[in-house]
């Protein structure tokens, strides 16, 4: 295993990651330049407006169209290689590509210049499996919502880079971004031959050339995982939501806030800078693990400020187009900007999830096909926005404004019927929200929980938030065993039922509902879950910690499986504890609380005694409950 880095700006320190990310750095940056380039020249030096929105729409879907065809056999070849020369491989034919690229540019040939623009787009669909299924070889389970975290705001950089440098190249004679993107090629071939190596993960495999049969199965790998699926549809919708924005902005930029080509590149910027801000405040607040419960939020700012921009976001027309300052200046402008810049840091919340969420739950030996069936779905989406934006702009004839509205509107209903669903994004959320909005946590050792396979959580029981601290710090999901009268606390009962949760009462008051909890704690463990409880059986009314129940040793007997203890303190005497009266009676006297979750390490199963477990979680927690 490799170790792990406090700062996630450290991995740029690394071999193992930082030339991959320059690598892939570069090759984005390459690719805005030259798509900035060629969609300025059609929004704002093509003789014919309706055909200039024609060609825009086109050259976006001729990009994205090679995602569709070729990921089934990229997806294949990334599994069955070894991906550092595969890296390699396709930095070289970029190189040649752009070499054709700079010449058709100083040529001028538009029908070439989207052929190339296609082109550009295999490459990249080549490049997209193994540039997500080579950082779980590379990285630490703790290091991945880092890594991702700092891929899409180095992505988002370089577009916000190469937009710039698109729209200060397009200014100059064409020959100098001719020769850019030629220079950056080959800074990007360099570059990745640092990369170390990562092992073929399937070298058997076989590849299979009929790329409509490929694909199908390839979408049938994503599917056998249901969690990883549906965070596979959750991408795909926010390129479909990305591509919409970022295709219109030109012509937005033209037509409705009555602005020159550097106001588009400054929309451009705005829109990449909050999707990288977002991207690393989510690696923030996630805390190393993955925290799926920011993508609703994610959502919701997606959805607020899509509909401020679309129906507040236009200026009155002018006689001269606005330059930047003008445009600065113009009142509604600063509105504007706050939306793209806000739109984009939820969407860095809402993607980085959803990436760890793919890559750290799809078997090793697929993931490169499971990325690749995401880009597929990827291309189905943005292929979509693409004759969306080709119809409202064309035979329908509507506005930009109207079509942002429309899908921010489709956005809250997709997002309401994925969350209906999928209650587990929801119930996360609130878990999220409501342990952070009381709490500040701090976690030592989370490490120790295994990543794979069962094991029992044992913790001294504090307060009604116990379980949903320990499972806003867990990085894998967890069935926790709770008294029947915590599991039926509303608000929180809709958290514990979406979690899986096991409702238990003494065997005196409900003797079936007694040994129905435990066929189903063995049921969890034969399933290879983790599962946790708290062994004293109640809540602390002392702060003291009680005598562990027998009934730790019972599960452990009827099916083994390693016992990892843990402590929490800082709770006693929050509004959630018993301490000065019953909990929930008493006015709130803290927010905000510094605790602690300390875990231990495991104890083999047949080490397992309920006094033995007790005196190492009274060493975990110290005197403090």
């Amino acid at each position: 295993m490799q170790q792990t880095s406090d700062a996630p700006q450290s991995l740029l320190k690394t071999r193992r990651f930082a030339p991959f990310f320059w690598t892939q750095f570069a090759g984005a940056f390459n690719d805005n330049i030259f798509k900035n380039v060629l969609m300025l020249l059609l929004a704002f030096r093509t003789v014919q407006a309706g055909q200039a929105d024609i060609l825009m729409n086109m050259a976006a879907g001729l990009f994205i169209l090679p995602f569709f065809l070729f990921s089934s056999l990229a997806g294949q070849i990334a599994d069955k290689y070894e991906k550092a020369r595969l890296i390699r491989i396709i930095k070289v034919a970029e190189i040649a590509i752009m070499g054709a690229g700079a010449a058709t540019l100083i040529m001028g040939s538009t029908a070439s210049l989207l052929a190339l623009l296609f082109l550009m787009g295999t490459q990249s669909a080549f490049f997209g499996p193994v540039k997500y299924s080579i950082m779980p070889q590379h990285l630490a389970p703790t290091e991945i919502i880092a890594g991702n975290a700092l891929v899409e705001m180095g992505t988002f950089v370089a577009i916000l880079a190469g937009t710039i440098a698109g729209g200060l190249l397009i200014q100059l004679p064409l020959f100098i971004a001719a020769l850019a993107v030629m220079a950056t090629a080959l800074g990007g071939w360099l570059i990745s031959r640092k990369i170390p190596d990562a092992p073929a993960a399937c070298p058997s495999l076989t590849i299979r050339w009929n790329l409509f049969r490929e694909t199908i199965r390839t979408l049938g790998y994503a599917r056998k995982e249901r969690t990883v699926f549906l965070s596979i549809l959750g991408i795909s919708w926010f390129w479909f939501l990305g591509a919409c924005y970022v295709t219109q902005i030109p012509t937005y930029t033209q037509k409705v806030l009555h602005s020159s080509e550097g106001v588009a590149t400054l929309l451009l910027a705005m829109f990449s800078i909050g999707i990288g801000g977002g991207s690393m405040l989510c690696e923030y607040l996630s805390g190393k693990k993955i925290e799926y419960g920011l993508v609703p939020i994610g959502s919701l700012g997606l959805s607020l400020f899509g509909i401020h921009l679309a129906l507040t976001g236009t200026l009155a027309p002018v006689a001269t187009p606005h330059s930047i300052l003008s445009f600065l200046r113009a009142p509604g402008s600063l509105p504007i900007l706050t939306d793209l810049v806000l739109i984009g840091i939820f969407g860095g919340l809402y993607i980085v999830p959803l990436f760890a969420i793919v890559q750290t739950r799809s078997e090793a030996s697929h993931r490169s096909r499971v990325i690749a069936a995401n880009n597929i779905l990827n291309a189905l989406f943005m292929v979509g926005a693409a004759l969306l934006g080709g119809i409202f702009l064309g035979p329908l004839h509507l506005s930009i404004p109207a079509l942002f509205l429309t899908i921010t509107l489709m956005n809250i209903a997709v997002a309401t019927y994925i969350y209906t669903l999928v209650p587990e994004f929801t119930m996360r959320c609130l878990a999220w929200v409501i342990t952070h909005l009381f709490y500040r946590i701090h976690h030592e050792n989370l490490e120790k929980i295994p990543s794979q396979g069962p094991a029992v959580i044992v913790c001294n029981h504090v307060s009604y938030m116990d379980a949903l601290i320990i499972g806003s710090c867990c990085r894998r999901p967890i069935r926790f065993v709770m008294d029947q009268g915590i599991f039926g606390i509303p608000v929180l009962n809709f958290i514990f039922r979406t979690g899986n949760s096991i409702p238990i009462t003494s065997k005196e008051k409900n003797p079936e509902s007694y040994h129905t909890a435990f066929d189903c704690i063995a049921d969890a463990l034969e399933k290879g879950e983790i599962v946790a409880i708290f062994p004293e059986g109640r809540l602390t009314r002392t702060g003291e910690m009680g005598d562990f129940k027998k009934g730790i040793e019972k599960i452990i007997h009827r099916t083994p499986a390693p016992v990892i203890p843990t402590a929490l303190q800082g709770l006693w005497g929050s509004f959630f504890s018993h301490k000065n009266g019953s909990a929930f009676a008493k006015r709130p006297r803290r927010l905000y609380s510094r605790i602690h979750f300390t875990v231990g390490d495991a104890v083999a199963p047949e080490a397992v005694t309920a006094e033995g477990l007790r005196d190492l979680v009274t060493g975990l927690k110290g005197e403090s409950a």
